[in-house]
């Protein structure tokens, strides 16, 4: 197998599994209403688009040269 479709399975893998937890833990917080929970909200809804990104650039549609 050619190393750079390993490392591209490897970071999809690792970016579906971050964005699902990520995801998770946006619903559970989302009804919480100080200025920490919403610190928490934005910086979870940040890591699920970099997850996106990350799943994009592995499927070869985002970030070609």
């Amino acid at each position: 197998m050619e190393l750079n479709l390993l490392l591209k399975i490897i970071a999809l893998v690792g970016a579906v599994v971050v964005g699902v937890v990520a995801l998770v833990a946006l619903r559970a917080e989302w009804k919480k209403t100080a200025l920490e929970d919403h610190v928490t909200k934005i910086m979870m809804v940040l890591l699920a688009l970099g997850c996106a990104e990350v799943i994009l650039v592995a499927f070869g549609v985002w970030g070609r040269t």
